[in-house]
């Protein structure tokens, strides 16, 4: 068994198949499915099963994956941390947000860390609040953007930003000055499943308020398309909001509701150097802000 062997499983379990693996590896995919074959060989059992769509994992081989994972961040943390002694931030950044704060919060520190730290390849990936959680706690990214509260997770604070209810401009409440989660609950209700909802669900569950879903969407763009469509009404984060709205608009909550967003890593597991530096770097960013 090779480290080879364990990134090209990681690369397959990761990207669905054999053809973007070997895109992701740089290998012919006849290459990467011979280093596939030959751990399945070497450990007994099969680890993938092939079929025309891609390939999915059987349970021995998400053991495999989840061990595959842990032994590879060991090795090039391994590398990192001995590069750190001389002084040299070395190694991937394997960083994971929540899509609103990829621009507004992300960019600008990520490219003051790219020019700091060049030998530092960066792989961002986006995903929805538990995904990235999930992915902090599988050891799958090194440092994720998350709503606060974190049990588990060191953090560094990015933003706090308000939520606002989300109306038809022909609506009876658009003319509201603020909109209570009162009024809201007698309306129909379009749900994001992205990972702010977690935050207003918070607070109507302290008002006693039970909103009515008749809609769910991942995305902001198809939240705001539905609103939009007079399908329902909404609570969406001001961060990420377009600046033009259409036929839609926004109204402050009551209460108040605000979101907070920052930077973790898994508190339980060692950071890496890249991952330290790039902790660092969100707060040097944050304290100029101040």
């Amino acid at each position: 068994m090779t480290l080879l062997q364990l990134r090209v499983l990681l690369a397959v379990a990761e990207h669905g198949g054999f053809t973007s693996a070997a895109k992701r590896m740089g290998m012919s995919q006849p290459s990467v499915s011979r280093s596939v074959s030959t751990l399945e060989a070497e450990l007994g059992v099969a680890l993938l099963v092939r079929h025309r769509e891609g390939v999915t994992l059987t349970e021995a081989g998400a053991r495999a994956v989840a061990h595959a994972r842990e032994s590879v961040r060991h090795f090039d943390l391994l590398h990192a941390e001995v590069a750190a002694v001389s002084g040299r931030v070395t190694g991937t950044l394997r960083l994971a947000s929540v899509p609103s704060a990829t621009g507004a919060l992300v960019s600008s520190p990520l490219r003051a860390f790219a020019r700091n730290n060049p030998q530092v390849q960066v792989r961002l990936l986006e995903g929805s609040d538990q995904e990235v959680r999930d992915w902090l706690g599988q050891g799958a990214v090194d440092v994720g953007v998350v709503t606060l509260p974190a049990p588990n997770l060191h953090t560094v604070l990015l933003d706090t930003h308000e939520m606002v209810a989300v109306l038809p401009a022909s609506h009876r409440l658009a003319a509201r000055p603020a909109v209570t989660y009162q009024e809201l609950a007698g309306e129909p209700f379009v749900c994001p499943t992205g990972g702010c909802a977690q935050v207003f669900m918070a607070v109507a569950r302290t008002v006693a308020v039970h909103f009515d879903v008749a809609f769910e969407a991942r995305e902001l763009s198809a939240v705001l398309e539905m609103v939009r469509a007079g399908l329902g009404v909404s609570i969406l984060p001001t961060l990420g909001l377009p600046s033009d709205l259409g036929a839609v608009v926004t109204r402050p909550l009551e209460p108040r509701t605000p979101r907070s967003l920052a930077v973790a890593v898994d508190a339980r597991a060692g950071s890496s150097p890249a991952a330290r530096a790039f902790m660092a770097q969100v707060a040097e960013a944050v304290c100029e802000q101040r």
